[in-house]
């Protein structure tokens, strides 16, 4: 909990987001495994608010929906339209007790590099500053369309010019409004009773707030970021991919430093709610999502994604897909598996190369290596499951459990027609259709005899190469028992 507690903190994701060109709101865009209004929701609670208030517009109903997902403590307030910044913290506003008493943090739904430590130092500088007004600024080598910081003799801030507004002089200036701010919570209300749209946008300015502080005498102050990209929105999707991949290599940074492996940070991505122990190794081509966590000594990759995936201390696990799956300590799993959510591995237990899995546990030393469909199924511990084999498990209405006991086989190329159960230590002859349960120490044969039925090619194929192919082998055969009988 930070020592300098906002009394609320206001985030504002009411947008349009036209230039999106999406069905989809704007901050319900996803980079690195939240949304961005996640991203900014998980931020302003490392403050530990009395008050957190999103304020919603366009698309509202899907946003409401997803913030009472990651957050249903946050209130929601509506802008019925979006009449500017400053009307979308008066909304914000009416979200919460009318005489509250604090500080306001007011920041956006569309930043997702801003981190927590940065709005911390924010709002520790303006206490310790007694300002009425703080706003969180950076330098750019490019400040075109951004906000200009006007400042002041004694180093406060004695005005924010919008760029439509500023003057080719005000246009120089590189220090940049980054649209984040801490109010106090009485100035804030006083200074949003007071604004007018008189400007080029005919909008209500949550700047023109700053610029009534000053007037009444009220210091306000500039806090400054050296870290320009944490100021960074979304607008646009070209937007969203420069900061997803920005994301992205910061997440990757603070992993490697912190004793992961990352063999080509170039072609992996990490979300940042995954979690990832020491001397995890993670080769090319590597996608881990959701809420997926690694122990220590695993290796992933090359070429697997994992989502929501529980992988334990030393399992390996290459060129594989998985979902909601747990899988153990000394593990393997791949090349070609696809682990389907409801799966679970034992310890150095195995699902190999081709093989399926859904709602199926595989027990410790259990194997199934090749082949394979594995659905609704317990495979205890031991037990080794043969090439080809088949669990079928859904009869076209339901769908039905195969037990599978301890150290028992399952011969190739067979066929479970569940519900069934194996027992331990029972074996299956390749190429059965099980239809009914094995007992243990029992063998299941379920197979025709088989019949060979001489000249049926001649019969059925003449003419064609097989039939040839025949008659020459015939006529060898022929001539190697003349020799033979002459011998």
């Amino acid at each position: 909990m930070t020592s300098h507690r906002p009394a609320a903190v206001v985030i504002m994701a009411a947008g349009l987001g036209t230039r999106m060109k999406s069905a989809t709101p704007k901050v319900l865009h996803e980079i690195g495994g939240r949304s961005l209004v996640g991203h900014a929701v998980v931020t302003a609670r490392a403050l530990d608010p009395e008050h957190l208030v999103v304020v919603v517009g366009n698309g509202r109903e899907l946003v409401e929906a997803h913030l009472k997902q990651i957050d249903p403590e946050a209130k929601a307030a509506v802008q019925e339209q979006q009449l500017g910044t400053g009307d979308a913290v008066r909304a914000g506003l009416s979200a919460v007790p009318e005489d509250f008493e604090g500080s306001v943090v007011v920041t956006s739904g569309d930043v997702p590099l801003l981190e927590a430590e940065t709005l911390q130092e924010l709002v520790a500088e303006h206490d310790k500053q007694g300002n009425a007004v703080t706003v969180l600024t950076a330098r750019v080598a490019d400040p075109t369309g951004y906000g200009r910081i006007i400042p002041g003799e004694d180093g406060s801030v004695a005005g924010i010019v919008e760029h439509k507004d500023a003057t080719p002089e005000q246009r120089q200036i590189d220090e940049i409004n980054a649209g984040i701010y801490v109010f106090d919570a009485a100035t804030l209300r006083d200074g949003l009773s007071r604004i007018t749209t008189d400007n080029a946008q005919g909008e209500l300015y949550l700047t023109d707030v700053l610029a009534i502080a000053r007037d009444d005498g009220k210091r306000v102050g500039a806090f400054v970021t050296e870290d320009a990209m944490q100021t960074e929105g979304v607008n646009d999707r070209v937007q969203l991919a420069t900061l997803r991949a920005e994301l992205n290599r910061r997440t990757l940074d603070k992993l490697m430093r912190d004793g992961v492996t990352i063999v080509d940070p170039n072609t992996t991505w990490v979300d940042q709610t995954v979690q990832l122990a020491r001397d995890v190794t993670l080769l090319p081509n590597t996608q881990l999502h959701g809420a997926t966590t690694v122990e220590t000594g695993a290796t992933i990759g090359p070429d697997t994604t994992l989502t929501d995936v529980q992988v334990g201390e030393g399992a390996t696990i290459i060129r594989a897909h998985a979902s909601q799956s747990v899988i153990g300590p000394r593990a393997d799993v791949g090349p070609y598996a696809y682990l389907r959510p409801g799966t679970s591995v034992g310890v150095a237990g195995k699902i190999g190369t081709f093989v399926e899995t859904k709602n199926t546990s595989i027990g410790d030393g259990a194997k199934v290596p090749h082949l394979t469909y594995a659905g609704d199924a317990t495979i205890d511990e031991g037990a080794n499951i043969g090439a080809g084999t088949i669990f079928a498990n859904y009869d076209g209405i339901a769908k039905h459990r195969t037990h599978i006991g301890k150290h028992s086989f399952i011969g190739s190329n067979s066929v479970l027609v569940a519900p069934r159960d194996v027992a331990d230590g029972a074996y299956l002859a390749a190429g059965t259709a099980l239809t009914e349960d094995v007992g243990p120490g029992e063998i299941a044969v379920a197979r025709s005899r088989q019949r060979n039925i001489k000249g049926w090619v001649a019969r059925k194929r003449a003419g064609t190469k097989t039939a040839k192919a025949a008659e020459e082998a015939c006529a060898d055969q022929g001539a190697v028992s003349d020799t033979d009988e002459k011998a």
